[in-house]
């Protein structure tokens, strides 16, 4: 996305905030009109300058403190700006109503009242999304393989992805996600991506994240891939408004990745107990140095042992049909947060063959974790923070 594209649309949409309220006020009171011009229009346009200003800026305590707030403040917009436009669409089709149909002549009030209610249910539904977002669940997932692995008949896999760690996170929340993972006793965690939100300077103690996620617990231990955010690029609401070819890992991610205690998997394949093949690919959308290159789906599985299971773990659900073809059974991903706040919960299942959750597509088994992160907006409405409990089955 184009830096000046991405900014201008949001300025647009500013503007047009601006033109409703405007449209709102037209008949109110002398009184009102002139603390709404002198206060509230003032305030919408010094909040709506945090996030451009936060992608604008160079890496800073104030440039991330801005971007803090502007993701805040991008959540109240949202929904204060989708329930101003569905307030004055009524208002219209209504007046459309009574003057063609009804014959009235009478004029409607009530319009600075949609205002008010448009601010009232941005605020609460922004506080809502902000604590919903930190209540972590489990997800159970039960999935057979056919295939045999000598005496062991099952495996418990623990998927997490899209922690995106940044400006909104908090220690507790990952501490509470490793709390949860530890009560499972897992085979294996295996981890989708996304541990970051495309900066390392932005987490607030990098090492007390480090040495949380170094208490992760498991059998054979915690394996993982990079996603598409986990490279340093310039984000404008946490979506990115910089070209790959500037999108790069970092030496301190890297390492950051190595304290946590994770194997990183970069196009390779590993043996849990010498029987199941776990096969990390890199991230289809950023490699991470400044292209999008990696394996194809028959160069990564081209030396497995199809007669012993095949599990991919890469961070976008794509390519499935591909995988399956050369011989995965299952595909393990993140990256969609399953819509993370209404309605991308209802959209994001247009654009991905699993948006969130078990599916067979083209004959593979595949699960896609909600995350346990956000971007941009530090909420969830409408979804969860997860972590999905996978237990295998082998016949």
């Amino acid at each position: 996305m184009h830096p000046g594209i991405s900014i201008t649309s949001y300025i647009i949409f500013t503007a047009l905030i601006i033109l409703m309220t405007n449209l709102c006020i037209k008949d109110a009171a002398p009184r009102l009109k002139r603390r709404i011009y002198a206060v509230y229009i003032p305030a919408v346009s010094l909040f709506a300058l945090l996030p451009v200003a936060g992608a604008m800026l160079q890496d800073s305590k104030i440039k991330f403190l801005l971007q803090k707030w502007g993701n805040i403040w991008l959540g109240f917009y949202l929904y204060y700006l989708g329930t101003l436009i569905l307030l004055l669409l009524g208002w219209v089709i209504g007046n459309l109503i009574r003057k063609t149909i009804l014959k009235s002549t009478t004029r409607t009030r009530g319009r600075p009242l949609m205002l008010l209610i448009s601010i009232i249910t941005g605020l609460t539904v922004m506080v809502y999304g902000m604590i919903h977002a930190q209540n972590t669940r489990v997800v159970t997932y039960d999935v057979t393989i056919d295939k045999t692995v000598g005496d062991q008949k099952k495996m418990k896999l623990i998927l997490i992805a899209d922690l995106h760690m940044s400006v909104n996170s908090k220690h507790k929340t990952i501490q509470k996600m490793v709390d949860l993972i530890n009560a499972e006793d897992a085979d294996a965690v295996v981890i989708a991506g996304d541990i970051f939100t495309s900066s390392y300077e932005s987490m607030d103690d990098p090492d007390r994240y480090a040495e949380i996620l170094r208490g992760i617990r498991s059998k054979y231990g915690v394996f993982a891939v990079y996603g598409n955010h986990d490279v340093e690029e310039t984000l404008f609401g946490g979506f990115p408004i910089s070209p790959i070819s500037k999108a790069f890992r970092t030496k301190q991610m890297e390492e950051f990745f190595l304290d946590a205690g994770f194997n990183v998997l970069y196009d390779e394949t590993v043996m849990l107990n010498d029987e199941v093949q776990l096969v990390g690919r890199v991230d289809g959308e950023k490699a991470g140095d400044g292209t999008a290159v990696r394996k194809s789906a028959e160069e990564l599985l081209k030396d497995i042992d199809s007669e012993k299971p095949v599990i991919v773990l890469e961070h976008e659900p794509i390519d499935f049909a591909n995988l399956k073809e050369y011989g995965a059974d299952l595909a393990l991903c993140g990256h969609t947060h399953a819509g993370q706040i209404f309605p991308g919960n209802l959209i994001v299942p247009f654009f991905n063959e699993n948006a969130f959750g078990y599916k067979v597509v083209s004959g593979l088994q595949t699960i896609v974790t909600a995350g346990v992160g956000f971007y941009g907006p530090p909420m969830r409405v409408g979804t969860d923070s997860d972590i999905s409990v996978v237990n295998l089955t082998f016949q």
